[in-house]
């Protein structure tokens, strides 16, 4: 998979995104303005670094959207943390700004793949000559806000990448914050003890529902791997109205699936919902 893209070097968006609550007050609930900005990456990286674009190249897209307003300095120091740490997926990245991570992350990604240039002469020559064609690479990350209210906070990281193989990947992954107490939430936050079973129920049932079957081995008919995999993976956002999960390539179907997404209504969820929670404090679905 090649891009055809001019490189440009990293620079930081002026314009950020304001976004205001979409959600009920109350309960103790401290309003506040999220304004958001964006760190951009587009550079065609060239293997031998020689500027033919016939010969192997790695483009390389990061659109890194971070706060850089909130309700003071220590809250947007500890939420930009979490956007850092969350979109790179590195610990040891979460204590740097926005701009310092991303350009790390591009030059350990630019260094990793030049490295390749050591075995390209190699290859090359045991195909008396013909290009190896897996020397082209490319990566794009990028995360979206996805449902901001006056205490909740959902995005997705998207990532997807090639590196020579017979096909690429593709995976997203959520992040869910309290606004209030600023840490990010797991399933154990929003449910009751003893969820697991019925929310696998549930999901499944909701699957059922979307591929128009009426029994859940009929699922296995619509390329899903086993009944068995399908269970809460932790990898949910959250909206007014529901919660989604999704399942990345492989989890529990085929590559030609892609990812799965399943939409549950919080309706259908009352019975494991841990009363005066998350949920039902400050999304209106469970006012």
């Amino acid at each position: 998979m090649m891009h055809k893209r001019i490189s440009i070097p990293i620079i930081l968006l002026t314009a950020g995104l304001l976004l205001m609550n979409s959600c009920k007050k109350g309960g103790g609930v401290r309003t506040s303005v999220i304004r958001f900005d964006s760190v951009v990456v587009n550079e065609r990286i060239p293997l031998l670094q020689v500027n033919d674009s016939t010969l192997p190249y790695a483009d390389l897209d990061i659109s890194f959207t971070y706060p850089v307003r909130f309700r003071d300095k220590a809250s947007l120091a500890r939420l930009q943390q979490i956007f850092v740490g969350t979109f790179f997926g590195d610990v040891r990245s979460d204590s740097l700004s926005p701009q310092d991570a991303t350009a790390r992350y591009a030059d350990a990604y630019r260094e990793r793949y030049l490295s390749l240039s050591n075995s390209y002469d190699q290859d090359k020559a045991m195909l008396e000559g013909e290009m190896p064609m897996w020397y082209w690479y490319m990566l794009d990350i990028r995360n979206r806000v996805l449902f901001v209210n006056d205490s909740l906070l959902s995005y997705a990281v998207e990532y997807s990448d090639y590196e020579g193989g017979a096909h690429g990947s593709h995976r997203v992954t959520y992040t869910n914050i309290d606004l209030n107490e600023l840490h990010t939430l797991t399933e154990e936050d929003l449910f009751v003890a003893g969820y697991y079973k019925p929310l696998t129920e549930k999901i499944v049932a909701q699957l059922m529902r979307d591929h128009s079957v009426t029994q859940p081995d009929s699922l296995l008919t619509q390329g899903f791997f086993t009944i068995e995999d399908i269970v809460p993976n932790n990898n949910f956002w959250l909206s007014d109205e529901a919660i989604h999960y999704s399942y990345n390539q492989y989890e529990i179907a085929p590559y030609a699936m892609g990812v799965i997404h399943v939409t549950i209504p919080y309706s259908e969820l009352s019975d494991i919902l841990l009363p005066r929670g998350i949920i039902t404090r400050y999304c209106s679905g469970q006012k």
